[in-house]
């Protein structure tokens, strides 16, 4: 068994490479949930859904969000009654929020929900919130404290920002099948997600880090930063914002003591010996993962 860390998009596409060569069953993803956001009266978990939507093909990939073949009715309306419709929710994606807030109001925990919306997708993964507590990432920026959504989606991740802040982690805990995923898989794979608001916040939770800590030589990361930028998103800006270097380096210096192997892109070849000399092994193969080849290429390479 492997157990993968994960964020939203860049996870989702890995596991799904990594489902073109092993079985999906071995796999399990240990999802943020710092980006969770109670709108409407929902509770919304923009990751988890993310990858559940992947695995089970029914992702929309326009947008890089949501479901296929989605329309707005809903979102319509409320903008012409003048309601907070930032935060565009599709009407089929309003009844996995729907169905979620009614399974927690009914006691539920979040990995109980999602593994039953995985069961009801087909999806063979196991996907484990990395708790069942509410943690929230939040962004102190040049306009005052924003949460992640209002960040990501209203401000376009467009401002700048000073502090980052997982509100809630220093009290929360791994839930009891991610303590074990954790200390029972082979190997661990550090998904090329946002390090800093997608993986950072599984990190701050509990004893998470001591665990990847002490299986250090069993964790494999994957650079999300590709010749000095991310493929999608404001990893590489929030980096240089918050004084990383926004380079494969960067990710090396910021898994420093966690991951005893990075995988970067052929792009950052160059790289390789300034990562070595942080005591890392150095994987070097396209971390696209576009071209299907291309995709099984990188899970063989995490995997080798």
């Amino acid at each position: 068994m492997i157990t993968v860390l994960s964020g939203g998009v860049g996870a989702a596409r890995l596991i799904r490479s990594l489902n073109l060569v092993m079985d999906p069953r071995d796999i399990t993803a240990v999802v943020n949930v710092g980006d969770d956001v109670l709108l409407h009266g929902l509770t919304i978990c923009p990751d988890l859904d993310t990858i559940s939507y992947t695995l089970a093909g029914l992702n929309n990939d326009e947008l890089g969000w949501g479901l296929a073949g989605e329309t707005w009715r809903v979102m319509q309306e409320l903008r012409h009654l003048g309601g907070a419709a930032w935060f565009a929710l599709g009407d089929r994606d309003l009844a996995t929020h729907l169905y979620r807030t009614q399974r927690i109001n009914e006691g539920a925990t979040k990995t109980e929900v999602t593994r039953e919306l995985c069961e009801h997708w087909g999806v063979l993964t196991r996907l484990l919130p990395v708790t069942n507590d509410t943690i929230a990432t939040t962004f102190d920026t040049e306009i005052g404290p924003l949460g992640f959504q209002e960040y990501f989606v209203q401000h376009h991740h467009d401002v700048v920002v000073h502090a980052i802040t997982v509100q809630g982690a220093k009290t929360s805990t791994p839930t009891h099948e991610v303590r074990s995923a954790l200390e029972a898989s082979s190997r661990i794979i550090i998904a090329p997600s946002n390090p800093l608001i997608s993986i950072d916040p599984i990190l701050q939770v509990g004893d998470v880090r001591e665990l990847l800590a002490s299986r250090r030589d069993d964790v494999v990361a994957v650079s999300p930063i590709i010749n000095g930028a991310a493929l999608k998103g404001p990893a590489d800006r929030l980096m240089r914002e918050l004084g990383h270097s926004a380079t494969s380096v960067g990710v090396a210096d910021f898994y420093q003591g966690l991951a005893g192997t990075l995988v970067i892109d052929e792009a950052d070849r160059e790289l390789a010996a300034q990562i070595e000399s942080r005591g890392m092994k150095v994987h070097v193969t396209t971390t696209v993962m576009a071209n299907p080849d291309h995709a099984r290429r990188l899970a063989q390479v995490v995997l080798a």
